[in-house]
């Protein structure tokens, strides 16, 4: 079965090299793809925005299934654009992908479907969201509703920087139409971890647990990123942890969404802060987060060809995951700078080194061809990841690959899985 995937991050990167693996796989396609995923087939030069030409190609190049990495196109329709003309597709349709591109659309249903969440308020307004702020003695969050790539949530301590953070999103509209509305949420306290799981509308199969790191500094210092590093499994979701979290979270919301009449299929993401009182949801994404996918994939044993037409199919009950039981960690590779201001086309050196670490995978995600070379092109460059008896050698082993990668100006965390070592210990 020929199949088209549609991204060009790190996370399709890993999609890409997993599905290489299936034996039920002709050609893989990846629109518009990176160096990386070029390694696993044929890159296509489309953007991800690009629907009718991503249905075109699919129609004329007679493709088995479309596979959809990043969240803007599910929201914009693609899955819908090729179902429509009777090409299987894995994700959510446009409706169910409200789920993440509408944080007041998924704050509602959350409500509606008695799932614990932090207390929040939507609001238009900027006078009105500055007033409510303004009255709150607490820490807040401030959201954009919109979809902003990862870095539309800003963490205040003081109510008096949750004004600017409003002002910033929705005046001066620093992650864009993201922010015309915004959500501002009580600070949770606890843990984070992420609970990735395939639902097909009615069965719900959850994935190895993982944790990511969004703040760009050691210690979670700093803004928000879209991920610096995140692995696989996460200690601090256990077994009876886990079947709370299915039972309390994953059933009722996608219970909700049949009864909103918009039923999903995909991956369904749960971004959760595990809290005194128990799990709460931060968030809900409609697809693989990034960073998570690559050590998430790297532990998978399964083939993730037959688990995406399992989705498609409404045969998800039918499907057993087969899991590696080492722990994978993934550091990411940034441009300095990020995620603020960055240059581009800085030379890449050591892949082919790195890459020759045992167990070791390096993922592209902001990565171009330039003259033959290898450069940057975005803010998160590389994914590196890596397996390991313990999370202690795996860490080692995807911080020994990194060493030996260079370009000007690279930066990453010191710390991934830094928690999950502490609490093995």
């Amino acid at each position: 079965m020929d199949v088209l995937l549609v991204g060009s991050g790190g996370r399709e990167h890993a999609i890409a090299w997993k599905l290489a693996q299936s034996r039920n796989l002709g050609k893989l396609y990846t629109a518009p793809g990176n160096p990386g995923t070029a390694q696993c087939g044929e890159n296509v030069p489309i953007a991800v925005t690009e629907i009718e030409k991503l249905v075109d190609f699919a129609r004329q190049n007679s493709i088995g299934l479309a596979v959809v990495g990043p969240e803007a196109p599910l929201a914009a329709g693609v899955v819908d654009a090729l179902e429509q003309v009777g090409i299987k597709a894995f994700g959510p349709s446009a409706q169910a992908a409200q789920l993440e591109a509408d944080k007041a659309f998924a704050k509602q249903l959350m409500r509606s479907s008695a799932i614990s969440t932090a207390e929040g308020r939507i609001f238009d307004r900027f006078s009105e969201a500055k007033a409510y702020i303004a009255s709150r003695d607490e820490p807040v969050v401030v959201k954009a509703a919109g979809l902003a790539q990862g870095k539309g949530v800003i963490v205040c301590d003081d109510p008096a920087d949750g004004i600017l953070a409003a002002e910033k999103i929705m005046c001066d509209k620093v992650f864009g139409s993201a922010g015309d509305r915004v959500i501002v949420e009580d600070k949770l306290l606890g843990e984070e971890a992420s609970i990735l799981a395939f639902v097909d509308g009615r069965n719900i199969y959850v994935m190895e647990s993982s944790q990511d790191h969004k703040p760009i500094g050691d210690g979670d210092i700093g803004p928000n990123t879209g991920g610096m590093g995140a692995y696989s499994p996460a200690p601090v979701v256990t077994d009876a942890l886990m079947d709370r979290i299915s039972r309390e979270v994953l059933v009722p919301i996608v219970d909700g969404m049949n009864r909103n009449g918009t039923p999903y299929r995909g991956v369904l993401y749960a971004g959760l802060m595990m809290t005194g009182g128990g799990p709460r949801v931060l968030e809900f994404n409609v697809r693989f987060g990034d960073p998570e996918t690559q050590p998430i994939l790297m532990r998978l044993k399964s083939d993730l060809l037959e688990v995406f037409l399992a989705v498609c199919d409404c045969k998800l009950d039918e499907v057993t995951l087969e899991w590696d039981q080492r722990p994978a960690v993934c550091v990411v590779m940034a441009s300095g700078g990020y995620p603020g201001d960055y240059e581009k086309g800085k030379k890449i050196t050591g892949l082919a080194e790195a890459g020759r670490v045992k167990d070791v995978t390096v993922f592209h995600a902001g990565t171009a061809m330039q003259g033959g070379d290898i450069v940057t092109s975005g803010g998160r460059v590389l994914g590196v990841t890596a397996l390991g008896s313990t999370v202690e050698k795996a860490q080692a082993r995807a911080y020994e690959a990194v060493d030996m990668i260079n370009f000007d100006g690279a930066y990453c965390r010191r710390d991934i899985a830094a928690k999950a070592i502490k609490a093995h210990r």
